[in-house]
């Protein structure tokens, strides 16, 4: 057994067992921090739950899906109508070259948001959810299945970082600093907001969130035969995952939101707004870097991002990416509080002009995260 070295373990009643336990520990903490704060079995329980995991091991992309790699350059590597920037005339001026530049770069920039959004966002709060440290008391069955997602999100990590290796050493271009997503920055301002004693919960909602809200990066990109074939089967494999996530973190916002005291709900019911604003605003500060690597100047970069992402625009297909993450708040009563209700309106996440968004401002969302889909 490793870290032993042949000594001999201390026996019972030896002073090593006297010794203090240290329960302040960084690892204690951090095994016995919950989600959701307090006492799991004090709050209201809600035992149903149907599973879509019966058959994981023969539909997860982990057991059956082949590592999808790059192997030859190709011309288009993310759709143009999913990235504004590459169609705003001071970019199409610098020639085709730097469209295709910007295009792979997107990629890039996708994947590494992939790689970010398992490993900071979803994998900590499903593994919390599986060792029974969710704060919630959940069905069994809701916790193995919390496993499953944790190495199916691990994997997503996993094939988009090893695919970006392999596609800067096809192409010959390094992926460069996309800087860190500005997701994490805002998950951060959002936790800021909540007092301490419902610290963590943001981190459920956030997951929660991201989950279920749909994309047209996972639901369209698959279908796009512009691109090379590994990109599109990359997608489609995390797409085909994430249809059974968005079932799943349904059903724990359906297991959570009953189970929050009066107070918990006014103090993370009008942060949701924020939370899905957080996932689905583009990543200005990223797009800039990538616009000035390609020579553009500090001006026509703030000309670029301002005119690609009208306000009005932006709202609208973000409120329809949206729909259906609001819809589950919804039906869960979170909305029945004035304060939640009126910063889902503030948002523009019940106008009413909302679902009808063009498919021109359906793009408009994409250029930060990959989303989900719904199964």
């Amino acid at each position: 057994m490793s870290g032993t070295s042949g000594a001999a373990l201390p026996v019972e009643g030896s002073n090593v067992s006297r010794l203090p336990l240290a329960p302040g520990g960084t690892y204690q903490r951090l095994a016995r921090e919950q989600l959701v704060p307090g006492t799991a079995a004090a709050r209201p329980v809600l035992s149903t739950y149907a599973s879509r995991f019966g058959r994981w091991d023969d539909l997860a992309g982990v057991r059956r899906k082949p590592q999808r790699r790059p192997v030859d350059p190709a011309d288009l590597y993310f759709p143009p109508e999913l990235y504004p920037v590459v169609s705003h005339p001071l970019v199409v001026a610098r020639g085709p070259a730097t469209v295709r530049t910007l295009l792979l770069h997107r990629l890039y920039d996708y994947l590494d948001f992939t790689t970010e959004l398992e490993n900071l966002a979803v994998i900590p709060v499903a593994a919390k959810i599986a060792r029974g440290a969710s704060g919630l008391v959940l069905p069994r069955q809701m916790r193995a299945d919390a496993f499953k997602i944790v190495t199916d999100e691990a994997w997503h990590a996993q094939f988009s970082y090893d695919f970006t290796e392999e596609l800067e050493r096809v192409t010959g271009v390094p992926r460069g600093g996309g800087g860190v997503p500005a997701f994490v920055r805002r998950l951060d301002e959002t936790a800021a907001q909540l007092p301490p004693e419902v610290a963590g919960l943001e981190a459920l909602v956030f997951a929660i969130v991201s989950e279920t809200l749909i994309s047209g990066i996972l639901s369209d990109l698959p279908r796009d035969e512009r691109l090379p074939r590994p990109v599109r089967d990359l997608v489609r494999d995390h797409a085909e995952d994430e249809g059974r996530h968005h079932v799943y973190f349904r059903s724990v916002l359906r297991h959570l939101w009953p189970a929050l005291t009066l107070r918990e709900r006014r103090a993370v019911g009008p942060l949701v707004p924020t939370i899905i604003q957080a996932f689905l605003t583009p990543d200005r500060t990223q797009v800039a870097t990538r616009l000035a690597a390609v020579g553009l100047a500090d001006e026509e970069i703030v000309q670029v991002v301002t005119e690609c992402w009208p306000e009005h625009e932006l709202m609208l297909a973000i409120a329809q990416s949206a729909a259906p993450a609001v819809r589950y708040f919804t039906e869960v009563g979170a909305l029945d509080d004035s304060r939640t209700r009126y910063a889902f309106t503030e948002a523009g996440l019940l106008a009413g002009d909302a679902g009808s968004a063009t498919g021109r401002s359906q793009h408009l969302t994409d250029p930060n995260p990959p989303g989900r889909t719904e199964s």
